[in-house]
């Protein structure tokens, strides 16, 4: 590492390019685009760093997931992040030092939408603030990238998604999945009916920590510690739940026609208000199901997601494929044999040709690793960054964003209000 961090930052953005350069090479020849559409932009090669080949970006919130972002836009071909905004100073001044103070600086967010040159936002506040910033940013003629979960309620969700449909510009959601050549691959083996039809997903996010932010001032609980308060946020299902209820919508080209759920604070009283483990049951259609689970007191099983049919399963988290061929049971195929060998015996077919189904012991296949580790949010970047260059639009990202956002506050109510929760139906 250089002593100058400007250095650094080049040297890896020269990376990058060689990174991406790759990635185009390998989207422009795939024939999957039909049906990743999403993906188009990054047939483009990277740009040079000519001002006129700049895509100028304002990233409005830089505390956790927006610093991230920052790192990962200051590292992308072609990108000036131009503005960087945040109400917190801590969060602003962190950002600032690492984009070496190049940025413009703002506390309020309709001043950095206001500045000239703009072309682009990447929204990462929490999550009651989202509809807000993403409205006022269309308003202002700008392109969205908007972390996920979409908003914190039904109608803001469906504001944001129908000003998504009337406006010209570029509309992003921060599903990173969906460029993640995990997910990507495990798609491609489920449109090939490696699995057979899709019968029933399970998915879990298991963590054992409170969920907690230090805080300086005790005034500032609730602003540092956003994630735990109903004010500003839907907990579990927004924050973690969304991710796996957009990867379901996806591979099931569907939304979720209702749900009933439990959840709880069981372990952490600490006076948060939104549940430390939650169980939602989504239903499809075809009878499908999606059971899904998480909790902050346990985490040994950790994260995954498991896609399910007759033929196989596949679990995303982990990259791993498995194979549905059960053997026949040890006593018909003994009986089988004999028959072909022309010299049948009793051979008992009752209890022992039973044993209890117990966990495959399977390896199963290695899926695609993500590409230079990235697990899709380099990509999605990229992908953003070009669209903007390119104006072209990306094809079904509000429906990925608005079923995944309404499904995770679908299942928030099922729990609160203890019954089963219809789809509400579409923005449109």
């Amino acid at each position: 590492m250089s002593s100058n961090p400007l250095d650094d930052i080049r040297l890896e953005a020269q990376e990058r390019r060689r990174f991406l350069a790759r990635v185009a090479g390998v989207v422009a020849g795939s024939s999957l685009l039909s049906g990743l559409p999403w993906m188009a932009p990054l047939r483009a090669q990277p740009v040079g760093d000519a001002p006129s080949d700049r895509v100028r970006i304002g990233v409005i919130g830089t505390g956790s997931r927006g610093s991230l972002l920052l790192q990962y836009l200051l590292r992308t071909p072609g990108v000036e992040v131009a503005a960087l905004c945040d109400d917190y100073p801590p969060h602003l001044n962190d950002a600032m030092a690492a984009a070496c103070g190049k940025p413009k600086a703002f506390s309020d967010y309709r001043k950095l939408l206001a500045m000239p040159g703009i072309d682009g936002v990447v929204i990462a506040t929490p999550l009651h603030q989202h509809a807000p910033i993403c409205l006022a940013a269309f308003a202002a003629d700008k392109h969205v990238f908007c972390e996920k979960s979409l908003a914190l309620t039904v109608d803001e969700c469906k504001a944001i998604a129908r000003a998504a449909s009337a406006s010209p510009r570029v509309f992003q959601v921060g599903h990173q999945r969906l460029f993640s050549a995990t997910f990507l691959h495990a798609h491609e083996l489920v449109r090939s009916g490696h699995i057979g039809p899709i019968t029933q997903i399970r998915a879990s996010w298991h963590r054992n920590n409170d969920w907690r932010r230090p805080v300086p001032d005790p005034r500032l609980e609730r602003k540092l510690n956003w994630r735990l308060y109903r004010a500003s946020s839907g907990g579990l299902l927004t924050e973690l739940a969304s991710h796996h209820l957009q990867v379901a919508n996806w591979y099931l080209d569907a939304a979720p026609l209702s749900c009933v759920g439990y959840g709880s604070v069981n372990h952490w009283k600490d006076g948060r208000d939104v549940y430390d483990n939650v169980n939602v049951l989504f239903r499809y259609r075809d009878g499908v199901t999606l059971v899904y689970d998480s909790l902050t007191s346990n985490r040994h099983h950790g994260l995954e997601i498991q896609i399910m049919g007759p033929r196989g399963t596949i679990e995303g988290e982990s990259g791993r494929f498995y194979t549905e061929e059960p053997p026949p049971a040890p006593a018909v195929a003994a009986l089988v044999a004999q028959i072909e060998q022309g010299k049948a015996e009793t051979v008992p077919i009752g209890a022992p040709s039973w044993k209890p189904e117990a966990k495959s012991g399977e390896v199963g296949q290695q899926l695609r690793h993500d590409l230079g580790g990235d697990d899709g949010t380099v990509l999605s970047m990229a992908a953003f960054a070009n669209a903007i260059r390119l104006g072209q639009q990306m094809p079904h990202m509000i429906e990925h964003a608005y079923r995944s956002g309404i499904a995770a506050l679908m299942g928030q109510a099922a729990m609160d209000e203890g019954r089963e929760i219809a789809w509400p139906g579409s923005y449109k």
